[in-house]
């Protein structure tokens, strides 16, 4: 197996819809979606972001993130920064095929797991064969 440089993900800055009213930059979180047989789960990396500046929206079939990162303390002098600092927002299209009524989210230590589950006619199922 060939050795892999880990490479550090540059941040990707969301695009701008409209004017601010809060400064400061704001970034696309980086997404993984994974499928089970019972759901969609959606985990979104939105670092320094506490469980209560998350807000998320869902209108019609648009589901929209959007994560507040609070400011840095104003005692502190910077000296060096590699990390940028801003809030995040991302926007996704849900299909008929999610119960939207039963959609959950949890948020711990910056990480965004959001569970939407299958509609019931969604869910793989056995079908019986008969014979005779």
């Amino acid at each position: 197996m060939a050795e892999q440089e880990l490479k550090p993900q540059v941040k990707e800055e969301a695009p701008t819809k409209g004017e601010r009213v809060r400064p400061g930059r704001v970034f696309l979180p980086a997404v993984d979606i994974f499928e089970t047989p019972q759901a969609l789960v959606l985990v979104a990396d939105m670092p320094g972001v506490a469980g209560d500046a998350v807000t998320l929206d869902l209108k019609e079939n648009l589901l929209t993130i959007y994560g507040k990162v609070s400011p840095p303390p104003e005692k502190e002098t910077l000296l060096a920064q590699e990390y940028a600092i801003g809030d995040y927002y991302r926007e996704f299209q849900v299909g008929e095929l999610i119960d939207k009524d039963k959609i959950g989210a949890t948020v711990k230590n910056g990480v965004l797991t959001l569970t939407m589950p299958k509609a019931e006619k969604a869910k793989p199922r056995r079908i019986e064969v008969k014979t005779g």
